[in-house]
């Protein structure tokens, strides 16, 4: 069994008839080689339809840091030889526990494969010369996205983070025409070149494509908005994944800013309550907890895997660019949710509102230093360079957050360059209890 050719174009039905061949085989592979499956499904047989999975209990990260301590290197949830792994990632540990990830030469090339479709969607294209600024030291999103970003026949300049003065540079000498990086990534360059390049600006570099991924942000208006004014770029969400499933599984198109599932072929999507786990409709104004399952994985193949990611479909019809795949925007992780006086509210949507306010950076952090329940938001924003903090801000701030959020929010507000400057993922929730 092997990836669909052109998956991102295939009907339904063809789609259907594919999964329930590849899952046939994966499902007896998970039984027969996957001691964590097999315990955790207590005698119960996988089922035959895809559409009865419901019938199996769901599997969780925590789950398998459990699996991983007690079987180190890689749990017990390894269905493969070792002899058969051939490359080891580790995942970020932004949420906890860093985990090993073993991947075959075939998983390698599946992963390839579906991010090299979404790199493509997002408008990578042969003629591109892209600078890849995501961590090589065995995160997933170093190496892994590279291969997916060489699959679309651009030229790919392995940079990696750090010596952002070589960067540009490097981007000035070399003609380079995209560049792949956190969302937050461009801030960090900005301060760079206002220090150390007098004269020189973001858009003067020539970058016509941002692929982004890793952090939230693209969905706001504001925030794409202000990327074009400043780099001359067109910002694309281009990389949307979960580590220990794929490293990159749903993009945007050139003609619309959703993220559009690319996976279908080998990746099973299901939505779920977050709260009770009960199994909701994947289908257009849906909202939920996305869960995935391989139908073509060798070394740690997840069923019913909790991805922690809630999202809401948005079109499950064609787009107008052919493919097929529903489409989708992050709302935001459960594990960052916060809840103040019974709504529900994610940094995303905090972000939105603060992007507002041209006198603000953008940075922020909402910083919790006592357990739940909260009754308002602690939120504390960053100013722009060259920006005062004006009498009443931070209440135009919280009565903005209560007029579209519903929520009391705390603001505090900081000078510009207080929060670090990041390279990686950016950390927005920040619980310091205990």
């Amino acid at each position: 069994m092997s990836p669909l050719d052109q998956a991102e174009y295939a009907s339904l039905e063809r789609f259907r008839v594919h999964q329930a061949a590849a899952w046939a085989v994966q499902s007896a592979h998970v039984a027969r080689r996957s001691e964590f499956y097999r315990e955790l499904w207590q005698g119960q047989t996988p089922p035959a339809d895809l559409r009865d999975l419901p019938d199996l209990p769901l599997s969780d990260k925590a789950q398998l840091r459990v699996s991983q301590a007690d079987h180190p290197p890689f749990g017990n949830y390894m269905a493969a030889p070792r002899r058969d792994a051939v490359r080891l990632h580790r995942t970020s540990g932004t949420t906890g526990q860093a985990m090993n990830l073993a991947l075959s030469a075939r998983d390698c090339a599946v992963t390839e494969t579906v991010g090299g479709r979404c790199q493509s969607a997002a408008g990578l294209t042969p003629e591109d010369t892209v600078v890849h600024c995501l961590n090589y030291q065995m995160w997933m999103g170093g190496l892994t996205d590279h291969m997916t970003l060489q699959a679309t026949g651009a030229m790919v300049v392995p940079f990696g983070v750090g010596s952002t003065e070589l960067l540009v540079r490097t981007i000035q000498e070399v003609g380079i025409t995209a560049i792949s990086c956190t969302p937050s990534y461009p801030s960090v360059l900005e301060r760079v070149i206002a220090e150390k390049f007098p004269g020189l600006r973001p858009r003067d570099l020539g970058l016509r494509l941002g692929l982004f991924g890793g952090e939230a942000g693209l969905d706001d208006p504001a925030f794409r908005a202000r990327l074009r004014d400043v780099w001359g770029m067109e910002p694309r969400n281009a990389n949307y994944g979960v580590s220990d499933v794929f490293c990159n599984f749903a993009a945007q198109c050139t003609q619309d800013t959703r993220l559009h599932y690319m996976a279908a072929d080998v990746l099973y999507p299901e939505l779920i309550d977050p709260d009770t786990g009960a199994p909701l409709p994947l289908e257009a104004g849906q909202t939920g907890e996305l869960v995935l399952t391989h139908l073509l994985r060798d070394c740690q193949p997840l069923v019913r895997f909790r991805s922690g990611d809630i999202i809401a479909v948005d079109e499950t019809a064609p787009c107008t660019c052919g493919r097929t795949g529903f489409r989708f925007r992050v709302v935001g992780r459960s594990d960052d949710m916060v809840v103040v006086r019974g709504l529900n509210l994610f940094p995303t949507m905090v972000a939105a509102v603060i992007n507002e306010f041209v006198e603000l950076s953008g940075d922020y952090r909402i910083t919790l230093d006592a357990p739940p329940p909260y009754d308002a938001l602690p939120v504390c924003v960053e100013l722009a360079k060259g920006q005062g903090a004006s009498d009443g801000l931070a209440d135009a701030i919280a009565s903005e957050i209560k007029a579209k959020l519903g929520a009391t929010a705390r603001v505090k507000i900081v000078p510009h360059g207080t929060f670090p400057l990041t390279e990686g993922k950016t950390k927005r929730v920040v619980r310091s209890h205990k």
